[in-house]
């Protein structure tokens, strides 16, 4: 009776599955060759039709059967199979038929075999047959023509003898497994990879029993390799059995299969499949292996097929942009010819042969590429007290700039003041065009420019016609060609340097981070590489495992979520060095992280999981890359479109990093009135939700490559001209968390971290704890930043209690507010994580605010340019002395008395100084425009205080200063000295927040900072009086004054050091997974 099954009933599991014993071997002796069916991988693949003609060799023939339809095998996946082997390997012109095409019936039937070439040819061979085939090959070798028709009967006997004997072989065992009961064998009865076997099925004991056509669906080694559909044939044998054959690759360590009618009806073992253990070859283990390399293999394979896709493109590209551009210079030249030709008469009106006793030119009469001699009256101008006199000449109006450079003698013949130089003219050239001066070009002083007229004399002989204006036009054209050329590839030599110069400063954090934590763990070797192995080094006098007799390394990869689970524990080994303990694994190629623990027992007992962190490391060269997170920031700034403080930049800095990493990153943000909209790409509104009774429009554009989506709630609480300062900011950013969870529920967004920052969108941790993960929106986890705990302690207190990881945004500043009733009782889950700057916005190589690009190589030609431009930008005197930046909030959280004794003492020292910065509080700003006033007065070309907010200027003073001053009474960050060492200039800050964490003193701080993998990097000091100001800038100033080359070498290291987000960015994705893994 036929089952009528779908796909879902049919193979709902693969727990047990039908395998088959091996049977007494007994000796059989095989003709040549064994020959499988070809079965081709994959669903739709072509069927195999056998039928009987034991004394013919049958020619092969093509035939192809419908794709069938109806249920799959319970454990085969098509999307999932290896499809680029055939299920067949037959030597080419010769088929030895199976037991199904033997039949006692005379009409002849024919071998329907669809066979498709392999380049291996290869056919399983049982030894003996071997060694008959090469004593027959042999005998033919050495026989002369009259034993040929001997030999060839001898072979034709032993093939037939051995089929019969073959074929009784199998009809024995069919007949035991018929009188057993049983309705499947398989024959050879051990199976081995890398041969062909032949399957048998007694169609009367199975659900197939009523269909007409039987076949056979499966794959290899639990349905993950090279799929296969073959039709049975009915064969001679006593019952009713059926039979096909299959080739077992190399790789193989089980056949699974069902059988079925080529529809939708099946016999899948009871919903259990069927099985066939492969003896002699792979494990389950090694064949996982084996598909990781085949992987690899791929995965190389398609990245360089995309990468010469992408060079393709970008040769297709350059193509077309080279020929617009052509087209483009050809019409630049065309339009340039034209202009020319009309004004020719004008230029060839102004111009003269000579002016009287001021200029002439012998000889008089002159055409392109003649040698003229131009003669100057040097006492007819203001040149008449020089001691040298050159020529700066070009021609046509100057049209090709500078071709003219000649210094002039005095004429002996003339007598009196002239002057002379010869001269070549130069061709094409219509009108010469000079001044005279009193040195060479970039060197001279005093000029001769005929009173701002400039010279210009006829060329008499230089009449053009048509001929001269197409040559004009194609030397124009070559012009604009050598121009762009020569500009495209400075384009090219800095976007490939600075891709460089990042790579090499990742490379360089990246390293730092491997070894943050070498006084506890570190590997050898330090990048971890899939395929490897690696040996991990524990120092456990560092950490709670302190004084335990052993220690027991607790790994897994890929977050512990590798297929293969945690490893078993290992027992640590005392290192070399006598402090760690050490520990070596074999890392797999489907590794992308290295997830590890330590306990003081096999059993387990007291664990060091890093504060519950646990212990993570990289994996490089992987074939699987890590999932990417999904990340949403609810935030109310963001650079640069909503910036009021650092919030904003680090919103848009910390996303724009973690993104760089892979992952997605999504920003909500109310749509204010008063957005920079110019930085918004592609804003559209997308559509319209309600909350709370009122419309809320969804925006959504790209600011800084970040996907943005803006709220806009038409109760005009967003329509108010500003962020901040209005009475109601609490209800109206209450509001805002709220409509920003809405908008995710309604949206159908299912992130895996929801990132919220200060009091402004505090909200979010309750509202979402409390109302929405019973809404659908439960798979996220709340990640909490303190920016600055001054301001709503009261909601900040209340996210910290329902957030699952919080940060603040420096380690120091962490500690400093540790006590604060809003923070301390939930230190278990409250993290510092320093700040960084994007180092696209400040980059001193890629600035157009400062007068020449540099790196830390030209860091001090760099920084002398700036030093002038900024000096002569504010009216300060250029002179080279120390000059002291300060770019900063006027509060009193700045340090504002710490600021204006700092700037007295910077002028009593000697040196310059430069304020940038305005003060929110009016009397503040009043009381620094006094200062100004005064020190305009007393110290005009020395200091300068600017009170207003001015970007450009900012990046100048960055590059032009030498020292940057940030004397914040407290810091939760500070981004300014960061900003500073990325200029090259030396930062004088108070050991405060962020501040501690990020400058290190030269005098006193090696010991920290070489423990943090850095080099001392500014001058530091404590307290908040004016004597710690002095301390700090004496040492700063005197170390210019007295060791410039050392202070130079300062300037260099400080650059190279990254306080970019490259490191901070992987510290909150570690942040991140914890969070994941909270309860």
């Amino acid at each position: 009776m036929s089952l009528q099954l779908n796909c879902k009933t049919a193979f709902p599991c693969r727990g047990a599955c039908f395998k088959l014993n091996p049977l007494p071997r007994r000796s059989v002796t095989f003709a040549t060759g064994y020959i499988c069916s070809p079965c081709k991988a994959g669903w739709g693949a072509s069927f195999v039709s056998a039928s009987a003609d034991f004394s013919r060799r049958r020619q092969p023939k093509k035939v192809s059967v419908a794709r069938s339809k109806g249920t799959a095998a319970k454990g085969f996946v098509p999307g999932n199979q290896s499809r680029s082997k055939k299920n067949a390997r037959v030597k080419k012109g010769e088929l030895t038929p199976v037991v199904s095409e033997v039949s006692g019936v005379d009409k002849k039937q024919t071998v329907d075999v669809n066979i498709d070439d392999d380049t291996e040819g290869e056919v399983g061979f049982s030894q003996e047959v071997v060694d008959r085939t090469d004593e027959i090959v042999g005998a033919v070798e050495e026989s002369t023509t009259a034993d040929d028709d001997r030999i060839n009967e001898e072979a034709a006997r032993l093939l037939e003898l051995e089929a019969n004997q073959r074929r009784q072989e199998i009809e024995r065992i069919a007949e035991e497994n018929l009188f057993e009961g049983t309705k499947l064998f398989v024959y050879p009865p051990v199976v081995k990879p890398d041969q062909d076997i032949e399957i048998f099925l007694n169609k009367n004991l199975s659900t197939l029993s009523e269909e007409p056509d039987i076949l056979i669906m499966g794959a290899f080694n639990d349905w993950k390799w090279k799929s296969f559909t073959v039709r049975l044939n009915k064969t001679s044998f006593k019952g009713d059995w059926w039979s096909c054959q299959l080739y077992v690759p190399r790789e193989a360590y089980k056949v699974d299969f069902v059988f079925f009618n080529g529809q939708n009806v099946y016999d899948n073992n009871d919903q259990k499949d069927f099985c066939i253990n492969v003896h002699g070859g792979m494990d389950a283990i090694e064949f996982e292996e084996f598909l990781l390399e085949e992987k690899r293999k791929e995965l190389e394979k398609l990245a360089w097929e995309q990468a010469e896709r992408e060079r393709q493109a970008e040769e297709q590209r350059r193509t077309e942009a080279d020929r617009a551009a052509k087209e483009e210079d050809r019409s630049r030249a065309r339009v340039e010819v034209e202009r020319m030709r009309e004004t020719l008469p004008q230029l060839m009106k102004n111009a003269v042969k000579s002016i009287d006793n001021v200029w002439y030119i012998e000889p008089s009469e002159f055409r392109g590429k003649d040698l003229i001699r131009l003669y100057y009256n040097r006492s007819s101008g203001p040149l008449a007290h020089a001691d040298e006199i050159w020529i700066h000449g070009g021609h046509n109006n100057w049209k090709y700039g500078l071709s003219i450079v000649e210094r002039l003698v005095k004429s002996v013949l003339k007598g009196g003041e002239w002057w002379y130089a010869d001269v070549v003219v130069p061709d094409q050239a219509l009108v010469l065009d000079w001044v005279f001066a009193d040195g060479p070009p970039q060197k001279a002083v005093v000029y001769d420019n005929n009173c701002k007229q400039d010279f210009h004399a006829i060329v008499p002989k230089a009449i053009p016609d048509e001929q001269f204006w197409v040559e004009e036009e194609q030397l124009l054209y070559r012009q604009f060609q050598e121009e762009r050329r020569l500009r495209e590839e400075a384009i090219r030599a800095k976007v490939e340097k600075i891709a460089r110069l990042k790579a090499e400063t990742k490379e360089r954090t990246l390293k730092r981070f491997l070894l943050s934590q070498k006084h506890i763990v570190f590997t050898d070797p330090l990048d971890v590489r899939a395929g490897s192995t690696v040996t991990i080094f524990y120092n456990p006098s560092n950490t709670n495992l302190n004084g335990k007799p052993e220690v027991w390394f607790r790994c897994s990869f890929n977050r512990w979520s590798h297929r293969n689970g945690p490893l078993p524990p290992q027992r640590m080994l005392p290192a070399e060095n006598g402090t760690h303990v050490k520990a070596s694994i074999k890392v797999p190629l489907d590794a992308y992280m290295m997830d590890f623990v330590f306990s003081e027992s096999e059993h387990g007992g007291v664990f060091d999981n890093k504060f519950g962190m646990d212990y993570h490391i990289p994996v490089f060269g992987g074939i699987v890359k890590e999932p990417p997170l999904h990340i949403i920031h609810i935030a109310v700034e963001m650079a640069p479109i909503a910036k009021v403080g650092g919030l904003g930049d680090v919103v848009t800095s910390l996303s724009r990093a973690v993104q760089d990493l892979n992952h997605n990153v999504d920003i909500i943000l109310p749509k204010y009135d008063c957005l920079n909209l110019s930085n918004i790409k592609d804003l559209q509104c997308q559509r319209n939700y309600f909350w709370g009774g009122t419309e809320i429009k969804v925006w959504h554009g790209k600011v800084e490559g970040l996907s943005v989506y803006f709220l806009e709630p038409q109760n005009g609480f967003f329509q108010v001209g500003c962020v901040y300062g209005r009475g109601n900011d609490a209800e109206r950013f209450g509001f805002f968390c709220h409509a920003a969870l809405e908008f995710l529920l309604q949206s159908g967004f299912h992130p895996d971290i929801i990132h919220c920052h200060d009091w402004s969108s505090a909200p979010v941790a309750w509202l979402f704890k409390d109302t929405y993960t019973s809404y659908g929106l439960s798979k996220a986890k709340v990640v909490f930043t303190i920016h600055n705990l001054e301001f709503g302690a009261h909601f900040i207190g209340k996210a910290m209690q329902y957030a699952d990881k919080a940060t603040t945004v420096s380690p120091t500043y962490s500690r400093e507010v540790a006590g604060n009733p809003a923070v301390a009782p939930h230190l278990h889950k409250f993290h510092g994580i320093i700040n960084g700057i994007d180092p696209d916005i400040w980059d001193p190589y890629n600035d157009n605010f400062i007068p020449v690009s540099y790196t830390s190589e030209n860091v001090v030609e760099g920084k002398k340019a700036s030093k002038e431009a900024l000096q002569q930008k504010l009216g300060l005197r250029k002179v080279d002395l120390p000059l002291v930046g300060i770019i900063t909030r006027l509060t009193h959280q700045k340090g504002i008395h710490l600021i204006k004794h700092a700037i007295w003492h910077t002028l009593e020292r000697g040196g310059q100084v430069v304020l940038l910065g305005s003060a929110p509080d009016p009397r503040i700003q009043n009381d620094f425009v006094n200062l100004a006033n005064e020190l305009h007065s007393s110290h005009n070309d020395r200091a300068r205080l600017c009170l207003s907010y001015d970007e450009p200027l900012s990046h100048l003073i960055y590059a032009g200063a030498d020292f940057i001053l940030v004397p914040s009474i407290f810091e939760p960050c500070g981004l300014t000295q960061l900003t500073a060492m990325r200029y090259g200039s030396i930062p004088v800050v108070r050991k405060t927040g962020g501040l501690y964490d990020t400058v290190f003193d030269v005098d006193n701080d090696k010991d920290r900072a070489q423990a943090q993998g850095l080099e001392t990097n500014g001058f530091s000091f404590d307290g908040a009086d004016t004597g710690g100001v002095d301390y700090a800038l004496n040492r700063a100033i005197s170390a210019w004054y007295n060791g410039r080359d050392w202070f130079n070498a300062l300037c260099k290291s400080v650059m190279e050091q990254d306080w970019s987000w490259n490191r901070p960015a992987l510290d909150y994705l570690e942040l991140y997974h914890a969070a994941r893994k909270a309860k």
